[in-house]
């Protein structure tokens, strides 16, 4: 049921923002007055689901048809609209283009005015770029609308005020619990919860850190990079250890624990950190312990059993608001707006960052190319509205900013190839542009076993 609902958040995801790709795309050629041939959600080989199209004064409907249909053939200057049986992606078809459908002996006709081809570069220009656009637009009306609906909740760096714990990695490189990180070369991070992100996106060689009341510079070796990458949760939010609950299969049940009971110590070495605490439990699996605590203005002494498993059988408080100043934000419909659209410009930098991780091979970044098995993984065991238009918004940018990419299969590549003509007033040759095409979906392949070789190596 889990596999089933993941499938479907994907699918729903991808077809929302493929769509509103492709009519960005068909936007501006219906702008532009150039003919849109076909305007596809998922793809169509053969037959299609359902097909509509404009004739004869009228609307005509078809189901689980044939795409060969010479009565629908002979009105070539409306739009045939529909929805194909494989469900990835989509498509629309501009009259007079050189794309993925390689229809090459449409361009051996001479060029019409309706054409794609015939257009002024700046309008062709706009069409590709179109999609893009309108991607980026989506993401900051879904980032807009989130604003708006939940509003933003986030725990500031500065008031992280216990510090980080740290993983093997991360103490390795020679970072400490506790540490309160400032910069990462110079540059300040605002949001907890993003300094493993800020770390590696910035590919930084030191951290200002302030420890046991002193500024120090932990300087950090690039060739940790690729660690840093595939290592999460090198930065823990570092918080006291104080009892919710006590389980009432729990081993220390009767031992006197309360709830709101607050860890100063074990053994008489001072701890008061659930990181802290939890290593030292470890160390005294099935044995007594002697705990510290402090019970409003009173501090007692209590002994309580460890089980095989390192565990006292207590669960915590982990409520932050409780510990911490967590930074609240409301909006109404005026300051959404421009918070989406600054979001999705933040996201869209951070991305293009990760991208630069990915092309570099020292990084090992490509490790972590996935494809639609790695997609469906971020995606909630449960349905989560404000987790699922939050995945398609950055889906959205992520589309986006990949179509830049000047690989000729791609948006980027015949902007990249407009652009050269708007400079240079010379237009590539349409057998060039077959060549590029083809160089492209070849790039584009590569890329796919790359992601699908990623993703089936990390299911064993």
């Amino acid at each position: 049921m889990v596999v089933l609902l993941k499938i479907i958040q994907v699918i729903l995801a991808l077809s929302l923002l493929v769509l509103f790709h492709e009519f960005g795309h068909y936007s501006f050629a219906k702008l532009f007055k150039t003919r849109v041939e076909k305007f596809y959600l998922f793809f169509n080989p053969k037959r299609s689901l359902l097909k509509f199209k404009r004739f004869g004064g009228k609307w005509h409907c078809k189901a689980f048809a044939s795409n060969e249909d010479p009565e629908w053939d002979a009105h070539p200057e409306n739009t045939e609209y529909g929805i194909g049986w494989l469900p990835f992606g989509g498509y629309c078809k501009i009259a007079g283009m050189i794309d993925e459908s390689m229809d090459t002996e449409a361009m051996k006709l001479p060029p019409q005015p309706y054409e794609f081809r015939t257009k002024k570069a700046w309008q062709r220009f706009f069409i590709m770029f179109g999609g893009v656009l309108f991607n980026f637009i989506l993401a900051i009306v879904l980032y807009a609308a989130i604003l708006g609906t939940w509003g933003e909740e986030y725990l500031r760096n500065e008031d992280a005020v216990y510090g980080i714990a740290v993983n093997e990695l991360a103490a390795e490189i020679g970072f400490r619990d506790g540490d309160r990180i400032l910069a990462f070369d110079g540059v300040p991070t605002e949001n907890f919860s993003n300094l493993q992100v800020d770390l590696v996106r910035s590919q930084a060689r030191e951290a200002t850190v302030l420890r046991d009341g002193d500024t120090i510079t932990v300087s950090i070796n690039p060739d940790y990079l690729p660690a840093m990458l595939n290592t999460p949760g090198m930065f823990d939010l570092a918080f006291p250890f104080v009892i919710k609950e006590i389980q009432a299969e729990s081993p220390n049940a009767a031992a006197g624990l309360q709830p709101g009971d607050a860890f100063e110590g074990i053994n008489g070495t001072p701890m008061f950190l659930v990181q802290q605490i939890q290593k030292e439990l470890q160390q005294h699996r099935e044995e007594e312990i002697t705990a510290s605590i402090r019970r409003g203005e009173a501090a007692i002494v209590l002994p309580l059993q460890v089980d095989t498993a390192g565990h006292i059988g207590v669960l915590l408080d982990t409520d932050l608001n409780k510990f911490f100043q967590v930074t609240t934000r409301e909006y109404n419909l005026l300051s959404a707006i421009p918070a989406g659209a600054s979001k999705t410009w933040t996201t869209i930098k951070g991305y293009v960052q990760e991208l630069g991780l990915i092309f570099s091979p020292k990084t090992q970044a490509y490790k972590s190319v996935g494809s639609f098995i790695a997609i469906g993984r971020i995606f909630p065991d449960t349905w989560d509205w404000f987790r699922f238009w939050s995945l398609c918004a950055l889906l959205s940018i992520m589309l986006g900013v990949m179509n830049l990419l000047p690989i000729p299969a791609l948006d980027g590549g015949h902007i990249l190839f407009l652009l050269f003509e708007m400079i240079t007033g010379r237009k590539p040759s349409d057998k060039f542009m077959v060549v590029a095409e083809w160089i492209g979906m070849i790039l584009l392949l590569m890329l796919m076993v790359l992601a699908f070789g990623n993703d089936i190596r990390s299911l064993f």
